[in-house]
């Protein structure tokens, strides 16, 4: 609860404009901007007209990153973008994205969300082939291997890359005249089709399309491959799908409220966890209060199914980073101390439930019962709208290990002790599901029961440090068929 342990991903966006003519990485520049929450170590823009690529990233938010000069230079008609939080390589500005290495076809320019499970194993046999490796991240991984694909064309490169990549990976991508995007067979990540007026466009989320006057056509399937040039756009099915496994903190935390996944709606999905939460963990209390701003869907369906009022107890100060990017713990105390601030004369002398996401280390979480508690709470009953996370994930959040994770190894009474609430109530799994009003098999909660849709990789596999120089002289070269 609002620790974040949960590290987001990326977020990547690739637009075309159709007339050949109208430059296109404004438009990615507003995507980015949508999509700003699922990354903020570092953002990223290529622009081409067709021949010449011109690439701008640095570390920070995109408004930081972009300025009108900068977005000027970026002149062509197709352009990808990304916004990372490392989860594969550190926050390092050669780790930024796009990435951009040379191909038979012109410079390949790729932009990544997830996490693969074989990136060693493959980056060993590129390096033997002769690649020539700049960053630590798998994206350039994914880049190399399409870029000495054994093909004749960009489009069979990229399919002969999907069938040995591994893991979690949503890639959207630049080549010539043509934009392109690909999933995993499982559809872990997601990935969208718009267009507007005179464009094609790629993105993480759909809330992205609204800020650049677009409308979202439909999903890139699990293992498909959609084709966008200034003629037209067409999805190329190139991998067996053994099971759809779309990540359930997508819905219940990663993705924007405003964003539609899998045809639901993020915050009403978000609405109805709440609701099946005051259902399943009642509390005798006087009001409900969020723990802004995750828990704020989820907190008014709670309310209404418990016939409580809702109420702004807990403020966020806006002008300070997400707590979980400051990676000292001396650091994130203090973040996390001004961060929220309690409104003592709701809270005071009453009954609080407390309603937020999730909860990861449990430290922070602790924090807010606390400020709670100082600003005249009598009674602080947290309930969390995800059931609790027992299992690390490993397709593209920084979650590198159980002992980092609380409910692996307390109880549910151990951890409301160690939050000093009077009361904790987890949604159930099966509670979630119903929410989510999508059949469990086409879900992946891994990260709740460990049942993982891939082989399960070795820390030393799909770790943040699986890519640094010391991790790969620690390993045999692989040898891959």
């Amino acid at each position: 609860m609002g620790e974040r342990l949960w590290k987001e991903e990326c977020g990547v966006a690739a637009v075309l404009c159709r007339d050949r003519v109208t430059p296109a990485a404004p438009l990615a520049h507003l995507a980015l901007y949508a999509l700003q929450h699922r990354g903020q170590e570092s953002a990223g823009i290529a622009a081409s007209d067709g021949w010449r690529l011109r690439v701008h990233r640095d570390q920070g938010l995109v408004a930081q990153v972009f300025t009108p000069r900068t977005l000027r230079a970026l002149d062509g008609w197709l352009a990808v973008g990304h916004v990372r939080y490392a989860t594969m390589g550190s926050a390092t500005l050669a780790n930024a994205q796009p990435i951009v290495v040379p191909s038979p076809w012109g410079p390949l320019a790729v932009a990544h969300n997830g996490n693969l499970i074989n990136a060693p194993a493959l980056r060993c046999v590129l390096e033997g082939a002769g690649c020539v490796f700049a960053s630590s991240t798998d994206t350039e991984v994914i880049a190399h291997l399409i870029a000495r694909a054994p093909a004749a064309t960009v489009l069979e490169a990229i399919r002969y890359a999907m069938q040995h990549l591994e893991g979690a990976f949503t890639v959207a991508l630049l080549a010539g005249e043509t934009i392109v995007g690909f999933r995993d067979r499982h559809g872990i990540r997601p990935l969208v089709l718009g267009g507007g007026p005179g464009f094609w466009m790629l993105a993480s989320e759909t809330c992205a399309f609204d800020h650049t006057g677009g409308e979202p056509l439909g999903e890139v399937d699990p293992g498909e491959l959609v084709v966008c040039t200034a003629d037209g756009a067409r999805f190329l099915p190139v991998l067996e799908v053994p099971r759809r496994a779309h990540c359930v903190f997508e819905y219940i935390y990663f993705a924007r409220p405003d964003t539609a996944l899998f045809g639901r709606n993020v915050h009403r999905v978000r609405r109805r966890m709440g609701r099946v939460l005051a259902r399943e963990h009642p509390a005798a209390a006087d009001l409900v209060v969020p723990v802004p701003d995750s828990g704020s869907s989820a907190a008014m369906g709670y309310a209404e199914e418990a016939g409580l009022p809702l109420e702004i107890g807990l403020i966020k100060n806006r002008y300070i980073g997400r707590t979980f990017i400051e990676s000292s713990p001396s650091v994130r105390q203090a973040g996390v101390q001004i961060k929220l601030n309690a409104v003592r004369e709701v809270v005071r002398g009453r009954r609080v439930v407390l309603v937020d996401d999730s909860i990861v280390r449990g430290t922070t979480s602790a924090r807010i019962v606390a400020l709670l508690r100082r600003a005249g709470a009598n009674q602080v009953h947290v309930r969390v709208s995800s059931p609790p996370i027992r299992f690390p994930c490993f397709y593209g959040i920084d979650t590198s290990s159980r002992g980092q994770l609380i409910a692996a190894a307390l109880s549910v009474e151990e951890i409301r002790a160690r939050l000093g609430a009077d009361s904790l109530g987890y949604l159930s799994q099966a509670g979630l599901v119903e929410a989510l009003e999508l059949p469990a098999q086409v879900l992946c909660m891994a990260c709740l029961d460990g049942q993982y849709p891939t082989r399960v990789p070795t820390e030393e596999e799909a770790g943040r440090a699986a890519l640094e120089r010391g991790a790969l002289r620690r390993r045999a070269p692989a040898v891959t068929s």
